[in-house]
């Protein structure tokens, strides 16, 4: 891995900041999992035969982030593992923080060193840069596919119609954003939610601090990203709560 992860080239963004703050939803976060679930259930095989799944595993590393920062660094491995028996999965990390820096690492295929790379990261104080994430996928989708983007965040204060254009973009292309949305901020949850949408992925939210909650759909998009279908239906037989929702869910 390089010691440095390189610069997002910007994506356009425009448009009035939007609050952090919204009114709690009322759909529960353990039905929203079970709903992003069912979701990747329904979308078709990830990878051909004898190929690695690819993720792009993206996060927001503004100052208030910090406590899920350090609690996705001690998850990022459930999805290696979870995809070690599939046929492996190739993660690059993405972030942003301060005030226009958004960063890509090289491609890994050991949770080791992806840690190793997130704990030298500090959150910083910034606005969201959902866009310049976006705008990156489609952009490395490009050079070779990538199966999923997992985006783990808690607000958004970019253009929505903006970030909808770069959703578009991004699903032309086949890739499912699974948006991934810690507490309730109302703005957040509607651009997510669009996100998602664009790009045939899902949505889904987790209550703050839930780590066996963002566990769970860390290792589902891991599981679709790596085999599809045939693996998320292997997390069912194995009796994984998450699965079991999913299945129950489609049927």
């Amino acid at each position: 891995m390089a010691d440095k992860p390189r610069d997002v080239t910007p994506a356009r963004q425009s448009g009035k900041p939007a609050s952090r703050g919204g009114e709690p939803a009322t759909t529960s976060p353990r039905s929203e999992i079970g709903a992003f679930l069912s979701k990747v259930k329904s979308l078709g095989p990830a990878t051909g035969a004898g190929l690695r799944g690819r993720l792009i595993f993206a996060l927001d590393a503004t100052m208030s982030r910090q406590p899920m920062w350090d609690t996705a660094c001690r998850l990022q491995a459930d999805m290696f593992r979870e995809a070690a028996a599939i046929g492996g999965l190739d993660v690059q990390l993405v972030y942003y923080r301060s005030l226009a820096e958004c960063r890509a690492s090289a491609w890994v295929s050991q949770a080791e060193r992806l840690a190793e790379l997130m704990t030298r990261i500090d959150c910083r104080g910034g606005h969201t840069q959902i866009g310049r994430v976006l705008a990156h996928a489609r952009a490395e989708s490009e050079r070779k596919k990538v199966q999923a983007l997992v985006f783990v965040g808690d607000a958004m204060e970019e253009k929505l119609d903006d970030l909808c254009q770069a959703a578009g973009e991004l699903g032309l292309l086949g890739v499912p954003a699974f948006m991934f949305q810690e507490g309730y901020d109302a703005v957040a949850e509607q651009a997510f939610r669009e996100i998602a949408r664009l790009t045939k992925g899902a949505y889904c939210r987790f209550d703050p601090g839930a780590a066996n909650e963002l566990r769970e759909l860390l290792r589902a998009a891991a599981a679709y990203a790596a085999g599809g279908m045939r693996a998320l239906a292997d997390l069912s037989a194995r009796r994984e709560a998450g699965a079991i929702k999913l299945i129950g869910q489609m049927r």
